[in-house]
């Protein structure tokens, strides 16, 4: 669906321009919002629906720095391509597993796992990885690259195209 900038109001545009960062991290942040704005909670949660059902918006929620947040690391495995998705599961079940993915590669399924710290994580991939009877590949981020997507909105310039 095709949004024109005037189909947005005051409201639409000062909760764009506010909060493409720094989203209040509190119990009711939507009700901080609205505080912010001079509007009601209700009218922010109707607000961003809308936005993201007209492609405004693709996504409303954090973004987390993870290396903050415990220890993780991108792991992969090889498996018999035939077995890949029985592999899959095992994987899958296996706590702090995210991001499961199969690459046409000799390591041909690809996963983040997660842990508390990094004593966990290790014991973790130990034990999935005697439970695969498969050796992981342990790739540990050496550096974390933050992209910063927010960005000021000309609304005036969009106004006249």
């Amino acid at each position: 669906m095709h949004c024109h900038s005037h189909d947005l109001d005051s409201l639409d545009r000062r909760l764009i321009d506010c909060y493409q960062r720094n989203l209040p991290i509190c119990s009711r942040p939507f009700f901080a919002m609205a505080a912010r704005l001079d509007t009601t909670e209700e009218q922010v949660i109707v607000r961003l629906q809308r936005l993201q059902e007209l492609g405004v918006l693709s996504r409303v929620g954090p973004v987390f720095d993870h290396a903050l947040a415990g220890a993780s690391l991108l792991a992969a495995v090889a498996v018999p391509e035939d077995q890949r998705d029985a592999f899959a599961e095992l994987i899958n079940q296996a706590p702090g597993v995210n991001h499961n993915y199969a690459r046409e590669h000799y390591y041909n399924l690809w996963f983040v796992m997660t842990a508390t710290d990094e004593k966990s994580l290790v014991e973790a991939l130990k034990r999935l990885e005697a439970m695969l009877d498969r050796e992981i590949l342990r790739l540990p981020m050496l550096e974390s690259f933050h992209i910063d997507l927010a960005f000021t909105i000309p609304w005036a310039e969009l106004e006249e195209t």
